[in-house]
C-alpha cells in the first residue's frame, strides 16, 4: 500500500477512471492529491501592426475564468472521494506544459507513484498533440501507473473496472 499518489485530472470522465485505481493503492490513511494542469494561452505579439485594444486583458480573464472552473471541479471531486474514503484528499491547480506540471508536481510532492489515464491516441493525432503520458513515464519522476483506454470505453462513466492498470 501506497501513502501518496498523484492523480492527473483534465476534466475527462477518461481521467477520472484512474481514481478508482489510485485509492485501492492507497493506505487508509493515504493521501491522494488531485491535479490539473491549465496551459496558459498565449498572447499575441504585434509587432508590424498597431492596436487599438490590449489582448493582454482578455487573456488574462479567460485564463482568470478557467483556473476557478479547474478549482471548483477539483473540490467538487474531493468532495466525492471524502464521502466515501477516509484518506486525505489535497488538490492543486498548476499552469504549464502539462507533462512537465505533473512531473514536476509529483517531485515537489514527494509522492510515492501517480496514477494516470491514457486517451490512447496513435498514429497522426499522437504525432500532432503528444502523449502526455508518455512525457511523463520519459520523466522518471517516481513510479506511473497507467490506466489504459480499451476500444469502445471512452463513452461510460467510468472505465476502472474493466481495465487493468500497468505499472511502468
Amino acid at each position: 500500500m501506497l501513502a501518496h499518489v498523484l492523480v492527473p485530472l483534465d476534466g475527462s470522465l477518461l481521467a477520472r477512471s484512474a481514481l478508482d485505481y489510485a485509492l485501492s493503492m492507497l493506505d487508509d490513511t493515504g493521501t491522494i492529491t488531485l491535479l490539473t494542469v491549465l496551459q496558459p494561452p498565449e498572447v499575441p505579439i504585434y509587432d508590424f501592426y498597431p492596436v487599438t485594444t490590449s489582448p493582454q486583458k482578455d487573456y488574462e480573464a479567460g485564463f482568470s475564468d478557467a483556473l476557478i472552473r479547474a478549482q471548483d471541479y477539483l473540490f467538487q471531486v474531493s468532495s466525492e472521494i471524502q464521502e466515501k474514503y477516509a484518506v486525505t484528499v489535497e488538490t492543486t491547480v498548476e499552469a504549464g506544459d502539462p507533462a512537465t506540471a505533473i512531473a514536476e508536481a509529483a517531485e515537489k510532492l514527494g509522492v510515492n507513484a501517480i496514477v494516470m489515464s491514457t486517451h490512447g491516441r496513435s498514429g497522426l493525432s499522437r504525432w500532432l498533440f503528444g502523449s502526455v503520458t508518455q512525457k511523463v513515464l520519459e520523466s522518471r519522476c517516481c513510479p506511473v501507473f497507467v490506466v489504459p483506454l480499451k476500444q469502445g470505453e471512452y463513452g461510460k462513466t467510468s472505465n476502472a473496472k474493466s481495465v487493468q492498470a500497468q505499472p511502468v
